[in-house]
């Protein structure tokens, strides 16, 4: 084990510090170069697991749109589009939807290894469906069921119902179609879908019903159940997904995880953490997760090893706190974020694991007016060559994307 004397170090690298301390509502500490893309109006990305960056790093993603501090309601469009970082972060928009949310957008992301293509959300007839769409030529291919992951094979995704999601957890599923649960507390026709992205077609591949006769608990009887945060395996061979279930009717206080991962096909399903709380998580690789989750010691960032009882704490004592965590594309540093302090403040940070270095990169002042499901995390995310980190900040008042250069941190 590392000493634990480690370093905070503030990045003052080989190039100009840029430091700003404004008014109360529009605070940034940032010690490395960075830049805000947007304007007038408001523009996020969404989650931290999805791709933001084209293989290029040319186009960076984004979605805009005009309101920030209420829910969408079921016809508030999200404009979607891009910043070209070659031509002065120059903004073209390519599509707009129906199906989004704050904290997870509509799952905009660019398609693996394509350098024109991206997919995302859309509102359909029947439902919630998505699209595959080349951003230069608008040329659009239809998905029969909305898409929560892609596999990094291109060729299948997988979803769940978001009009379910929007019932029990507001911010994170979509509105404008009706649910109904009498008698749907863990149906045996609802859960997780694989998507044929070549075909268009969907398949129901595990079912509500089927988790819950899983090691099933007295907390099970009776209460909602429903799928969160699925996420395929580097290799696209497995993928992970929460269980989520309410005791109560309080809302967040009643709120119960497990987190399990499965083949891609829906068989080899095995429970990774079991201990009514398992949140935000990452492939380390095919075989590893790691994971902010309760075991017998605590609630830590621990490192699971996949179809084993393998469990491994990291940064105990140095990550303090629950966060949106990644690996650098070399898998030698851990960039995670954290919910505002007193101060709404919100840090940007990396880890290293290897002699438990922690560097402090910045800190986003949130707005008050910013909170529950309106929230902006930062949900920080990696370029592909790991010289720059895109975050969303409500530091304006207002939602905008902010693009820091950490290479001079990373060499």
């Amino acid at each position: 084990m590392p000493d634990i004397s480690y370093r905070v170090i503030t990045c003052l690298f080989l190039f100009t510090t840029t430091l700003v301390q404004a008014e109360e509502t529009n605070r940034l500490d940032i010690s490395i170069p960075y830049q805000v893309l947007g304007g007038e109006k408001s523009y996020w990305f969404g989650y931290y697991d999805k791709r933001q960056f084209d293989p290029s790093e040319r186009y960076v993603l984004g979605m805009e749109v005009d309101f920030d501090a209420r829910q969408p309601e079921a016809n508030d469009e999200v404009r979607l589009g891009m910043f070209d970082l070659q031509d002065g972060n120059k903004w073209t928009e390519f599509g707009k939807t129906t199906s989004w949310c704050w904290q997870q957008g509509c799952m905009l992301q660019w398609l693996p290894g394509s350098d024109s293509k991206v997919i995302y959300n859309i509102r359909t007839d029947t439902g919630f469906g998505a699209v595959i769409q080349d951003v230069f030529t608008g040329e659009k291919r239809s998905l029969s069921r909305a898409i929560y992951t892609v596999s990094p094979n291109a060729k299948e995704a997988v979803g769940v119902d978001f009009a379910r999601v929007n019932e029990t957890r507001p911010g994170y599923g979509y509105c404008g179609v009706a649910y109904s649960w009498e008698g749907r507390e863990h149906p045996a026709d609802d859960g997780i879908y694989r998507v044929d992205l070549e075909t268009g077609e969907s398949k129901l591949i595990i079912s509500l019903d089927r988790i819950v006769s899983i090691q099933p608990k007295p907390s099970f009887e009776n209460v909602r159940h429903w799928f969160n945060h699925l996420l395929y395996s580097p290799d696209g061979t497995r993928f992970i997904f929460l269980h989520r279930w309410f005791r109560d009717s309080k809302g967040e206080s009643g709120r119960y995880t497990r987190m399990f991962t499965a083949n891609a096909d829906g068989s080899g399903i095995h429970i990774v953490a079991d201990h009514d709380m398992a949140s935000h998580f990452i492939w380390r690789n095919p075989k590893q997760i790691l994971a902010w989750s309760t075991e017998p010691e605590g609630n830590y960032f621990h490192l699971y090893t996949d179809r084993s009882e393998e469990i491994e704490t990291i940064g105990k004592g140095i990550l303090k706190t629950d966060g949106h965590c990644t690996y650098s594309p070399d898998g030698k540093w851990i960039l995670t974020d954290t919910y505002p302090d007193k101060e709404r403040m919100q840090s940007l940070m990396l880890f290293r694991p290897s002699d438990e270095k922690l560097i402090i990169l910045g800190r986003f002042y949130l707005p008050p007016e910013l909170t529950g499901p309106m929230r902006v995390d930062l949900h920080p995310r990696w370029s592909p060559d790991r010289k720059r980190i895109c975050v969303d900040s409500g530091h304006l008042g207002r939602r905008q994307m902010v693009l820091l250069d950490v290479s001079g941190v990373m060499d």
